[in-house]
């Protein structure tokens, strides 16, 4: 087996805040990323995937089909985006690194299988570095 990681940006702002929590209980849990106006990160994320060497091609994943899949369910959806108010799936969530990084798992796994044929390359994690002292790193595999 062989593990390659892709490397992605994008840019995108949110608010950590629960609107379930009182506004002192928001500061308290979320400090300045509570900020009424948001605030923005540049992120880097890697994504992580598995497989044999294809023998036609030497390579274990095919990096243009890896880069349209990244591209259409991850870079258009969030770059420049307020994660808060334009992207559905944090309407209910918070839009933490955590679950971004979650989101971006569900939406590779979700199409994963339409990008590669089914002995093909596995989608083994995603990190995403929202600053250069956090990263986060999602598996791709529940039981992990």
């Amino acid at each position: 087996m062989i593990r390659v990681t892709r490397t992605y940006r994008f840019s995108a702002s949110h608010r950590l805040h629960t609107p379930a929590r009182s506004a002192a209980e928001n500061r308290e849990l979320y400090g300045k990323c509570n900020n009424p106006f948001g605030h923005g990160h540049n992120y880097e994320v890697a994504v992580s995937v598995r497989g044999p060497l294809d023998p036609r091609t030497a390579r274990a994943v095919d990096i243009a089909a890896l880069d349209r899949l990244v591209r259409q369910q991850v870079l258009e959806p969030f770059e420049h985006r307020n994660l808060n108010t334009e992207v559905a799936a944090f309407g209910a969530a918070v839009p933490t690194s955590e679950n971004l990084g979650r989101e971006i798992v569900r939406r590779l796994a979700q199409n994963w299988s339409a990008a590669f044929p089914e002995n093909g390359p596995v989608l083994e994690k995603v990190s995403i570095a929202e600053t250069a002292r956090n990263t986060f790193e999602v598996s791709a595999h529940e039981d992990e």
